[in-house]
């Protein structure tokens, strides 16, 4: 798993994207599948969005920032002060910075589960095998596991009914540490600065857009 746990939140395991043969899919209902192929559509109609978000982590801090999100591939995951991170996607790598730890790390794209929020055509099942969806009278979440039958990792994304709203995941890693991140209503944000999905190994804290 990756070594700090705000990164289990946003970028989380390499366990829950695994190139490895995949484990045979759970059969899901006709409902089930109507909810896997609802939100489908409506990640992939996400074009250049903003909000904001909340972590609960596993060690039991809460943290909160601003989320920029320009698909295909680019994001980024803004902390408020105190922390002192910031998760950039420039749609081939993960970049993330702890300015505190002066530590700078970077992943390929399609090796985080980000690649399920970001990637050109939408997949629910990249890396991951969708088990069930929990159905609520206001909305659903879509529970997935690892694809490889040998890991624990499993990621859960919860959505909302009227009008579907991708409203946050849960991720659980394979030491079952589980990290929960809430999002706030996502606004169209036109005209974003390219610069907000660029992160150069750089360890001082840039000015903010």
């Amino acid at each position: 798993m990756l070594h700090r746990s705000f990164q289990a939140g946003i970028v989380a395991s390499v366990l829950l994207v695994a190139p490895a043969a995949q484990a045979a899919a759970p059969a899901l209902s006709p409902e089930d599948k109507a909810s896997v192929a609802e939100a489908t559509a409506y990640l992939q109609s996400l074009k250049t969005v903003s909000g904001r978000f909340t972590q609960f982590s596993p060690n039991g801090t809460t943290s909160t920032g601003l989320l920029y999100l320009q698909r295909p591939g680019r994001a980024r995951f803004q902390y408020d002060p105190p922390a002192q991170m910031l998760v950039v996607s420039d749609g081939s790598k993960v970049s993330i910075v702890d300015y505190r730890l002066k530590s700078f790390d970077q992943y390929p794209l399609s090796q985080t589960p980000l690649v399920l929020l970001l990637a050109r055509n939408i997949r629910l099942d990249r890396g991951v095998v969708v088990t069930n969806v929990d159905h609520t009278p206001d909305g659903f979440t879509i529970n997935a596991r690892d694809a490889r039958k040998q890991a624990d990792g499993r990621i859960s994304m919860r959505f909302t009914n009227e009008p579907i709203m991708l409203r946050g995941w849960t991720i659980v890693d394979g030491q079952g540490q589980e990290t929960r991140v809430t999002l706030g209503a996502l606004s169209p944000a036109d005209h974003l600065d390219p610069n907000l999905f660029v992160l150069e190994d750089g360890r001082n804290p840039p000015n903010r857009p």
